[in-house]
């Protein structure tokens, strides 16, 4: 196997997106290995707890034309993952400029560059929406089922076709679901682990499947760099998914509580949150309730990974047991969940899992 480059002191990287979770964990690695980075963030955005950082920083949004062309001027690395991800009150048509909009101008200005190594784009593994059959791999068919999913998929389709017309040096990544510590979008499942009751909308026992955020930059710089990835679209998650209610037990474990599930109906639930979505959208406002929280436990979402693993050669650092310990004690510190107790007991119980082929 070929070993792959590794971006150093000689690269300039764009990343987009990078004030984000995982934007700006891959930012600090990109720093810490001597590259020049540039990020695009929205004025909004907050850059400061980034300020310790070398950026080289362009303010304004990823779907302003001349911005986005000075941004990408002579980079060698690209890592295009801007989203409007769970904005509130975000609509179709914002969820098409940041996700199909930006992803065209900056795929065309990134074609300019006569330096440019690999342009990396970031999609989802929502863009295959419920597994019927799983473990799915990337040639798993297509099925969105929201605005955001739907237009990720329109972007990944744009950049694969434009890439092979425009000969651009294309690797796209589909993440599974990211956690760790600095992030927020799973604490809801950690405190459901906290509560006398964990509670589940439908089966409970649907198919999971996580990466820790920091196996995840490892896997975006190692399929950046790998000479396997070039014009490959790659799933990036742990070797093996797990079962939703396993994940809660795991984190009740972790925090000493006692671990009990109560199932609900599920078609109420979807119902609400139709209505939820109607009423909040015209206004301007994240609902309380909307469709992707309900399908979060009813969609199986179970993924082979062996071509992160076994083409590129990637082991991840974290298990789940590992990883979701660590930002169990991460939320705690923060003073989001309660404190573990000191008589909480692991119990060694038999695992259902399903493996990605990874081991």
């Amino acid at each position: 196997m070929i070993p792959a480059a590794t971006i150093g002191s000689e690269d300039t990287v764009l990343v987009t997106g990078a004030t984000g979770f995982t934007g700006s964990t891959l930012v600090r690695k990109l720093v810490a290995a001597g590259a020049r980075v540039r990020g695009i963030a929205r004025r909004s955005s907050n850059i400061e707890p980034l300020s310790d950082l070398a950026i080289d920083w362009y303010r304004g949004d990823v779907f302003d034309p001349l911005l986005v062309n000075r941004a990408a001027a002579g980079v060698t690395y690209v890592f295009s993952m801007a989203t409007a991800y769970r904005e509130g009150g975000a609509t179709p048509d914002d969820f098409r400029r940041v996700h199909v909009d930006a992803t065209r101008l900056l795929a065309e200005a990134s074609t300019k560059n006569a330096a440019l190594r690999r342009f990396v784009h970031v999609s989802t593994i929502g863009v295959h929406g419920h597994i019927e059959s799983p473990p799915a791999d990337e040639n798993y068919q297509f099925a969105p089922d929201d605005a955001y999913q739907e237009t990720k998929l329109e972007a990944e389709k744009w950049i694969t076709t434009a890439a092979q017309e425009k000969g651009l040096p294309l690797t796209v990544l589909r993440p599974t679901a990211i956690y760790g510590p600095g992030d927020r979008r799973l604490l809801k499942l950690f405190k459901m682990a906290t509560r006398p009751f964990f509670v589940v909308v439908g089966r409970g026992d649907t198919w999971y499947h996580l990466i820790h955020v920091e196996d995840l930059c490892d896997s975006m710089l190692l399929a950046a760099t790998h000479p396997a990835a070039l014009g490959q679209v790659i799933i990036c998650g742990n070797p093996e998914a797990r079962r939703l209610s396993e994940i809660g037990r795991l984190i009740a474990d972790a925090l000493g509580r006692p671990f009990r599930i109560l199932q609900l109906p599920a078609a109420p639930f979807f119902l609400l949150a139709d209505l939820c979505e109607r009423v909040c959208a015209p206004l301007g406002i994240t609902p309380l309730l909307y469709r992707r929280r309900v399908a979060f436990f009813t969609k199986d979402r179970c993924f082979d990974t062996r071509r992160l693993c076994e083409t590129l050669g990637f082991r991840p650092r974290f298990s789940y047991e590992e990883g979701l310990r660590r930002t169990a004690e991460w939320y705690v510190e923060q003073g989001w969940l309660g404190r573990t107790s000191r008589h909480g007991s692991r119990r060694e119980r038999g695992r259902d899992r399903l493996a990605g082929s990874c081991e």
